[in-house]
């Protein structure tokens, strides 16, 4: 694959054989952010679970105390009272049945993290095969299935994010901004770390945390000592 110069002159600055502590490679990430815009900095890390067995299933949220650097549009389906708190709260989009229907007929996903009130998922349920492969549906576990919509929101808005394993058994996470600088993206890094091992399954055998990559959008990929936060 073909490679612009700003790619390959970061790519110089890693040494790919290495296993870096993830102050060292967060300050390198920073280092190699070389794009007219700001960067986000993602995180890859590969668990020694396998997630089509239930009880192996790693899952949950943690808000992040520098954010995201990015503003989370959040649509809520609830109605009466609740509806009016998370309006108040300030979700983005706040409906029932008409904005099922916007996203059933519309097509539309102007949203990026979805809210309901438990009583609501019956209605949700119908966008199931919509909201589902998007990792957009509503969960317990990610506290995004709530009577407490204040404070889902105020969570979301303030940096929350979801981890969840793909099929091949990764977590893909955003850690902020290369414009945070190494102390912050450090301070996110280990928060979500944290709750990734907290959240080992007791199935789960042998080495947990495998590999560990991060990396802005378009630089190179830094790998990080998985045994260290």
């Amino acid at each position: 694959m073909f490679r612009g110069k700003k790619y390959q002159d970061s790519a110089k600055l890693i040494d790919s054989a290495k296993l870096y502590d993830p102050s060292e490679a967060l300050g390198l990430v920073v280092q190699t952010a070389k794009a007219k815009f700001d960067e986000t900095v993602e995180v890859h890390i590969r668990l020694g679970v396998d997630s089509r067995h239930a009880d192996q299933q790693v899952r949950g949220a943690v808000v992040l105390p520098n954010g995201t650097g990015k503003t989370t549009k959040v649509l809520v389906f609830a109605k009466g009272d609740k509806a009016a708190e998370a309006e108040a709260a300030g979700a983005d989009f706040v409906g029932a049945e008409d904005l099922v229907a916007k996203i059933q007929g519309e097509n539309w996903f102007g949203f990026d993290v979805v809210v309901a009130t438990p009583d609501m998922m019956g209605l949700v349920g119908r966008l199931g095969k919509v909201l589902g492969p998007k990792g957009l549906m509503p969960n317990p576990k990610a506290g995004t299935v709530t009577m407490d919509v204040k404070k889902a929101i105020e969570e979301l808005k303030a940096g929350k994010i979801e981890y969840r394993l793909d099929k091949t058994n990764i977590i893909h996470c955003p850690l902020g901004k290369a414009s945070f600088g190494a102390d912050k993206l450090m301070e996110n890094y280990t928060t979500l770390y944290d709750a990734v091992l907290k959240a080992k399954p007791s199935a789960a055998k042998g080495q947990y945390m495998k590999s560990i990559v991060i990396s802005t959008t378009m630089g190179p990929g830094i790998k990080i000592n998985p045994a260290k936060a």
